[in-house]
C-alpha cells in the first residue's frame, strides 16, 4: 500500500483553500500515481447528470448518470475503468457515508494506469483488471475528497453551485438547504430519498437525524406554493430539530413545531408531518401521523400500506396534542414513504398510483439498493399521470432495515 500517497492526500486536503480542493488531490495524484488527468464531477439535485467543478451551470458538457461509465461509478459505488483512444479513464465515486455526491475522474496514459485493459469505449470492473491495491487507494482519496467538499460547503459555493443543472427558483433555493442528503448507509439500516421537481419546489421535504440508538425520519408536506410553502416548511423543520435537539418525546416533538406553526400562521396554513423514529436495538418504531405522506411495506415478497390514524396537521388548531402510535421493522423490510404528489398522481383512467402501480414498482424495485428506488419511482410518474405536468411535489424515500 502506498502510504506515502494517502498521508500526501490528506495533508494537502487539509490544508487546501476550501475552493482549491480538486487542485489539491490534482497534485497528488500526478505526482503520486502519474495521472494525467483529474477531474471531479458532482451529481445534480435531480440525480440526472454529473457536471465538472468549476464549469458554470448549463455552460459544460454535462456527464448523464444513466448510459455512462461515470455514471455507473456513481450509481454502483463501484470503481469503472473506460478504456479511451490513448489511455484509460478511472472512475470513482465520491460518497460519504452512503450519501452519493459525486465521481473523481482519474485519466492515465496507455499502460501507465491500474485497471488499463480492454478495447477503446470499452468500460468495466476496475478490480477485474490492473493493479487493485492501486484502485483501492485511488479510492479512499475520493473518499477523503467527500468529505472535504462537505465541510467546504460550509466557506464556498463552488460545489454547490456545481450540483446545478439549472438556476433554482428562491423556495427551491430555501428547501434544499434543508435536506440532510439523498441517502445514508450505516450498519443495519439504508436509505435513499429524493424531491421533484427538482429546481422548483412547492412544499415537500424530509429530514433524518441518526444516532447509536435510533434513527429519526421525518417527511412533510406544507401547504401553498413558491416562497410562501418554503417558508412554511423551513419554519417547521427547524422547529422540529429544536425539539428534537432537545431531547423531548416524539409526540412532544410534534406538539412543539405544532406551536410554533400556529403561533405564526394562526391556523391559516399548515403542515402535514410524518414522523418516525427507529430504535435501533428493537425495531419497535414511534410514529406520530399528523397528515398525508403514506408508509408501504414490503415483506416476504408482498406490499402492504402501514395503516395509522391519522391525527391534526401541525398548525391547524392551537394547542393539539399528538399520541404516540407504534408498529415494528423486521429485518429484511423495507419501507417506501411517499407525499400525495406520489400515492394521489391520477392515470387517465382516474386511478391513483398509490392504489396498485406503486406496489408494482416496489416490487419490480426490490433488488435495487434503496438509493435508487425513489429515481425508480419518479422516473415512472410522468408516464403514469393524465396530465403532461406535475402539479405538486412528488417525494419518495427508501428505508432497508437489517
Amino acid at each position: 500500500m502506498n502510504t506515502s500517497a494517502l498521508l500526501s492526500a490528506e495533508r494537502a486536503l487539509r490544508a487546501s483553500a476550501p475552493h482549491a480542493l480538486p487542485d489539491a488531490v490534482r497534485g497528488v495524484l500526478r505526482q503520486h500515481y502519474g495521472a494525467r488527468s483529474v477531474d471531479v464531477l458532482l451529481a445534480d439535485y435531480g440525480q440526472t447528470v454529473l457536471q465538472p467543478v468549476g464549469a458554470r451551470p448549463g455552460a459544460a458538457d454535462l456527464v448523464g448518470i444513466a448510459g455512462s461509465p461515470a455514471g455507473r461509478a456513481f450509481g454502483a459505488q463501484e470503481p469503472v475503468t473506460e478504456a479511451v483512444a490513448d489511455g484509460v479513464l478511472l472512475h470513482l465515486p465520491i460518497s460519504v457515508r452512503g450519501d452519493r455526491i459525486g465521481v473523481l475522474g482519474v485519466g492515465f496514459a496507455a499502460g501507465t494506469g491500474p485497471g488499463d485493459a480492454g478495447d477503446a469505449g470499452d468500460a468495466g470492473d476496475a478490480g477485474d483488471a490492473g493493479d487493485a491495491e492501486t484502485v483501492g487507494e485511488l479510492g479512499e482519496i475520493a473518499e477523503m475528497l467527500g468529505h472535504h467538499i462537505l465541510v467546504a460547503d460550509r466557506d464556498t459555493d463552488l460545489y454547490l453551485r456545481a450540483r446545478r443543472r439549472d438556476r433554482l427558483t428562491l423556495a427551491a433555493e430555501i428547501q434544499w438547504q434543508l435536506l440532510p442528503g439523498h441517502s445514508l448507509a450505516r450498519p443495519g439500516y439504508a436509505l435513499g430519498a429524493q424531491l421533484e421537481p427538482a429546481y422548483d419546489i412547492h412544499g415537500d421535504n424530509f429530514d433524518w437525524s441518526a444516532s447509536a440508538d435510533d434513527l429519526t425520519l421525518t417527511v412533510t408536506n406544507g401547504m401553498g406554493e413558491g416562497i410562501d410553502a418554503a417558508l412554511l416548511t423551513s419554519l417547521t423543520i427547524n422547529a422540529l430539530r429544536n425539539a428534537r435537539r432537545a431531547g423531548v418525546p416524539l409526540a412532544d416533538q410534534a406538539a412543539l413545531a405544532d406551536q410554533a406553526v400556529y403561533a405564526r400562521y394562526r391556523g391559516d396554513s399548515y403542515v402535514s408531518v410524518l414522523l418516525m423514529r427507529f430504535e435501533r436495538a428493537t425495531g419497535t418504531v414511534d410514529v406520530v401521523d399528523a397528515g398525508s405522506p403514506r408508509v408501504y411495506r414490503l415483506r416476504a415478497g408482498a406490499v402492504e400500506t402501514v395503516p395509522f390514524e391519522p391525527q391534526s396537521p401541525l398548525g391547524m388548531f392551537e394547542d393539539t396534542p399528538y399520541v404516540v402510535q407504534r408498529f415494528e421493522v423486521r429485518s429484511g423490510d423495507r419501507l417506501v414513504i411517499v407525499s400525495d404528489g406520489v400515492y394521489a398522481t391520477a392515470s387517465p383512467s382516474g386511478e391513483a398510483y398509490g392504489e396498485q402501480a406503486l406496489a408494482r414498482a416496489m416490487l419490480a424495485t426490490r433488488l435495487v439498493p434503496p438509493s435508487d428506488v425513489p429515481r425508480a419511482v419518479l422516473r415512472e410518474l410522468p408516464g403514469y399521470r393524465a396530465v403532461p405536468d406535475a402539479e405538486d411535489d412528488a417525494l419518495v424515500l427508501c428505508l432497508d432495515w437489517e
